[in-house]
């Protein structure tokens, strides 16, 4: 038996001793999951099992504890008291049944606040958050995070209205943090993000956005990244069924929504997260050095545990059919691909790089069957893998060998712009380099081009905008005080459009844009800390200024959306053709064919061209 990965690119077969094994392993757990467990879709409903479940006549509660000796449920229900104890069901499996009232309303009241309790088999007392928790909420008394029984009654829950968006041929993704959508210096919700921030996304010519932070993290200041409650979404933007309906919205205005996952690594806040669940250091994550993320001091699941693959399946299911997410962008997974996390490595593109001892091939199995469930349970589904390593096969599918997702990442494009940006003047500008880095992609892998996303907006760095224009983005933008810009100002402006518009045009088949950079956002991301006084100033997002007519940023965003609405007109991103005519660096000229359109970029600051001749394959005139 052959796989098709190697007949599109026979150069792996010199290393496909190491991707048998990843198929080989795939295989074998989808065969011992038809037989153990019903299917991969049916062990995918842990959610079912675990948690809180309506059964007849009470709900049962059920954790995954393997080092518990007792455990209890304790919260505002039975006033924190161990009176309510878990019996264990072996497997490391503890349960308890909780009886409805005599009137038949539950036990536990909607929105009551509780933990489980933990004596450890070495004779600790524990509390933890439960992990399936679908609502986590902070005590502002301790500071620390309470699960939260969330059941509202049928009249409170969200009814979907839209079915999902067929999936676009043509991707451009708006990337978004709904808490910081807000003009005003506080944390938005999920409502004001759809009743404002939606309609935006909808006007300016996207087709996707896609979420940030939407699980819950204890850490407001890690852009989500270190997510401790993993089925419940961030309680600081809204309610569950808040942010249902805005995904709901979004379906109606025909945009499809994906959810920004993380399952490269989990919070090491053992206190509100799953680290050290049941007291020690390798329930759902491993133990010692190898569970310990050195540079983003964070614990790593162990893909190799039966309840470990049934927790995060599940919960790749449960934000699917629960909140109606079309997809997920696969945060970090260079970190999942090797076992050195990708830390002091460079990647040149030598497959020696990828396999060997380095390769993680129990993390490759897990997101081989994570993308088979998602593509399983949702054909139209999108995943997006963040590789900064360029790993061979990444998007190709399963059944021909590879990792199964739709697009990687194209995350050499920022950092071209921004090296160029920070070392070089843009007379300096190499067309070829710029040439051969937008179109550096593995064959037959589709990229999700970008030249910023919310890297770049964070403190410590700069946007485009920022490195084009500096301290001008605050006193050269008005029209009304300076009518004629300023040589920066005005170079800024044209080189934004253009390096944006040639991303566009020839990165991948894919787009993305980060919230505020369409209009060139002056402001960089500052989470509130005990540093800047707990202060929102910074982690917000001024759409006033684009709104101003009075601003130059006007300029940006109607660029910005026109660009898209001519992409939208002639679909180039889901076209095959493409072919580079011209990259003069002496006329620092770039021409292109993509789809139906040749693009022709000047990028000379002082000459202008007429009558300039270039090759194309259409024999026909050309209109403008």
């Amino acid at each position: 038996m052959s796989l098709k990965i190697f007949e599109i690119d026979p150069t792996l077969g010199g290393v496909q001793g190491q991707i048998w094994d990843r198929v080989n392993g795939y295989k074998y757990w989808k065969e011992e999951l038809q037989k153990t467990e019903g299917g991969i879709v049916k062990f995918a409903e842990g959610y079912k099992i675990f948690g809180f479940n309506r059964v007849k006549g009470g709900y049962t509660y059920r954790e995954w504890l393997p080092n518990a000796k007792q455990v209890f449920l304790v919260g505002e229900f039975n006033d924190w008291h161990n009176t309510t104890a878990l019996q264990s069901e072996g497997f490391g499996r503890w349960a308890v049944t909780l009886p409805d009232k005599a009137d038949g309303t539950p036990m536990i009241p909607h929105r009551c606040q509780l933990k489980v309790r933990i004596e450890t088999n070495d004779g600790q007392w524990l509390e933890r958050v439960p992990a399936w928790t679908k609502l986590a909420w902070q005590d502002h008394t301790t500071n620390l995070f309470n699960g939260v029984f969330w059941e509202p009654p049928a009249e409170d829950l969200h009814t979907f209205k839209h079915p999902r968006p067929a999936k676009p041929q043509n991707l451009k993704i708006y990337e978004a943090h709904v808490g910081m959508a807000s003009c005003e210096p506080k944390v938005a919700t999920y409502v004001e993000f759809a009743n404002e921030v939606l309609p935006r996304i909808k006007r300016m010519g996207y087709n996707c956005v896609q979420l940030m932070a939407v699980a819950e993290h204890a850490h407001y200041g890690c852009f989500g990244y270190h997510v401790t409650s993993f089925f419940a979404p961030a309680s600081r933007q809204g309610t569950p069924e808040e942010l249902k309906l805005l995904v709901d919205t979004a379906h109606g205005m025909g945009i499809v929504v994906l959810m920004d996952l993380v399952h490269a690594h989990a919070s090491s806040n053992a206190l509100d997260g799953i680290a050290q669940m049941d007291g020690t250091d390798h329930c759902y994550t491993h133990g010692g050095p190898k569970g310990h993320h050195s540079e983003w001091d964070s614990s790593i699941f162990n893909y190799l545990k039966h309840e470990v693959l049934r927790f995060l399946l599940s919960n790749v299911k449960w934000w699917i059919e629960e909140y109606g997410f079309d997809g997920f962008r696969f945060d970090g997974i260079t970190s999942m691909l090797y076992h050195s996390h990708g830390i002091g490595k460079g990647y040149t593109g030598g497959y020696h790089e990828y396999f060997g001892p380095d390769a993680d091939i129990d993390s490759h199995i897990y997101l081989m069957l994570a993308n088979d469930l998602i593509h399983s349970i949702c054909p139209s589904a999108i995943t997006v893998g963040e590789d900064v390593s360029g790993m061979p096969t990444l998007c190709r599918p399963v059944e021909d060998g590879g990792f199964g997702f739709d697009y990687r990442l194209a995350m050499a494009i920022p950092d071209m712009f921004i090296k160029l940006l920070k070392e070089s003047s843009d007379d300096h500008w190499d067309m070829g380099h710029i040439t051969h880095t937008l179109t550096n992609r593995r064959y037959m892998e589709k990229v999700v081009a970008y030249c910023e996303s919310h890297d770049q907006a964070i403190v410590g760095d700069k946007t485009l905008a920022f490195w084009l224009m500096d301290a001008e983005m605050y006193t050269g933008m008005s029209i009304f005080t300076s009518p004629c810009p300023s040589m920066c100002v005005d170079r800024g402006l044209a080189l934004h459009k253009m390096i944006r518009l040639l991303v566009l045009g020839l990165g991948g088949e894919g787009y993305l844009n980060f919230m505020g950079n369409e209009f060139g956002h002056p402001e960089w991301i500052d989470f509130p800390t005990p540093a800047n006084g707990w202060s929102h100033h910074h982690c917000r997002r001024r759409w006033d200024l684009a709104e101003d007519e009075l601003l130059r940023y006007k300029f940006f965003q109607s660029f910005d959306e026109l660009m898209n609405a001519c992409e939208n007109r002639f679909n180039w991103l889901g076209s095959e053709h493409q072919y580079v005519t011209v990259k003069n660096s002496g006329d620092k000229v770039i021409v292109f064919e993509r789809g139906d359109l040749l693009f022709a970029f000047n990028f000379h600051p002082c000459t202008s061209y007429s009558d300039y001749q270039v090759g194309m394959s259409w024999n026909e005139p050309m209109r403008c």
